[in-house]
């Protein structure tokens, strides 16, 4: 009777242990994937014409839609904001609060998010396709190292365009709040601008232009991890590319709540 009683919790321990043991697994992975990749930077002649090209791919490609969100998603919040605030008779922090939760969270996470869905998933299928074609196993062949050709070009390129990516978004998301709390809820422009630059600190604005750096790391090395491990052909690629989106999604949003308890909960 008690052995038919535990049963049930040994099953569920052993899945959950090899759960664990398969994240920290492909955590380990992840890791020398990137220090390959870190050890290539440092190793001359850098490809300068291919990280601009993939600078210009992963920056001004996604910059439209950056954009597009990033003022909606600041005139959503100063809407929100001020559906409370003006029960409280508080409008004039609705400034505040945009500016706050844009250049703290909403900008570097949602820039990432976009990043990672456009860019991410089209790195993993670009590598994945050079897998499955084998194309990866000629440069191996010719002594072409893929970490160095491949991998070090585009983590150039996302560790660059991701900040200046956010500071972007940061900008337009004040700016849509500006605009709903100047046009709509009828708050002075002066008075506006001046609740908006009040409460923000260095630390917010580093806060999250090291999330963004470190987001950047992520969508890279997660990408081209799983592009070079696909296999099985067109579906492999397909699969692999969905693999790279929803993992960059979850490393994303668990660095950043990392961040933000170490940032104000534990680093004061």
């Amino acid at each position: 009777m008690g052995a038919r009683l535990l049963a049930p919790l040994v099953q569920t321990a052993a899945i959950a242990g090899a759960w664990m043991v398969a994240i920290v697994e492909y955590a380990g992975q992840l890791g020398v994937l990137l220090a390959q990749a870190a050890g290539g930077c440092c190793v001359r002649p850098t490809r300068w014409r291919s990280v601009l090209y993939e600078l210009w791919k992963i920056g001004t490609q996604s910059w439209p839609i950056v954009s597009l969100c990033s003022i909606f998603i600041g005139m959503v919040l100063a809407l929100q904001s001020a559906y409370q605030m003006q029960r409280l008779g508080a409008e004039i922090y609705i400034a505040s609060l945009v500016s706050l939760s844009v250049v703290r969270e909403i900008g570097p996470v949602m820039t990432a998010l976009i990043v990672a869905g456009r860019v991410g998933s089209a790195i993993a299928a670009e590598l994945g396709t050079m897998k499955v074609t084998e194309q990866l196993d000629a440069m191996v062949t010719l002594a072409t190292d893929p970490v160095r050709f491949l991998v070090v070009p585009r983590l150039l390129a996302t560790v660059v365009a991701m900040p200046l990516l956010t500071l972007w978004a940061n900008g337009l998301g004040i700016l849509g709040g500006f605009v709903i709390g100047t046009m709509k809820l009828g708050i002075l422009p002066n008075i506006y601008w001046k609740m908006t630059t009040l409460p923000l600190v260095f630390k917010d604005l580093g806060s999250g232009l090291l999330k963004s750096f470190v987001f950047a790391l992520i969508i890279c090395i997660v990408s081209c991890f799983e592009g070079f491990r696909t296999h099985g052909g067109a579906e492999g690629v397909g699969r692999a590319t969905t693999t790279a989106v929803v993992s960059s999604f979850l490393f994303i949003i668990a660095a950043d709540c990392l961040f933000t308890a170490i940032f104000y909960f534990v680093w004061h």
